[in-house]
């Protein structure tokens, strides 16, 4: 065997035992998975009544798992915390939040970006009368950087919509 051969075959072995290199993951980034970044930032959070300058809550929400998802820790003045995760699916094509307050259980809520506001529905508690509600929030961002977060809610299964909660969130270092 000649030195060409033999040198040909270690070449070979060793190419053959090199790790290959994994191909980097996909990235959370552009549009789709953007379009809730309005949201992110550290929140005093106000009822939305005319009026009403009482802060219910501190609210800070961050960008988390490499930018892949958006969490808020929710801090109300009185009562119970909570934390939301939301994240954007390509498989789905849409936004998905689990959201677990300070008391047993938790909730999913689905949806996606609708003309610049973020809007996600799920079922989330019950009307005094025991019927299940469908609870739809919609997030919109305002033009004084503040953003709304107005929540309906439905008895039954969203052909009628009432008032729920109405809030908005004023930017920690936005000048008062």
């Amino acid at each position: 065997m000649s030195l060409a051969s033999v040198a040909l075959i270690l070449a070979q072995t060793t190419a053959a035992e090199a790790p290959a290199v994994p191909p980097a993951p996909p990235s959370c980034e552009g549009e789709d998975f953007e379009a809730f970044d309005f949201w992110v930032g550290e929140w005093d959070v106000y009822p939305n009544a005319d009026g009403s300058p009482e802060k219910v809550a501190d609210s800070s929400i961050e960008k988390v798992s490499a930018g892949c998802a958006i969490r808020e820790t929710w801090m109300p003045l009185q009562g119970r915390s909570g934390t939301s995760l939301s994240a954007y699916d390509p498989v789905t094509e849409g936004w998905h939040q689990l959201w677990v307050g300070g008391q047993p259980g938790r909730v999913f809520f689905d949806g996606g970006a609708v003309e610049g506001k973020m809007i996600l529905t799920g079922q989330w508690g019950k009307a005094q009368d025991g019927t299940p509600l469908l609870v739809r929030m919609t997030y919109s961002l305002r033009d004084d950087g503040s953003v709304r977060q107005h929540g309906e809610a439905s008895k039954d299964r969203g052909l009628s919509w009432a008032n729920y909660f109405d809030l908005i969130y004023r930017r920690k270092d936005a000048a008062q």
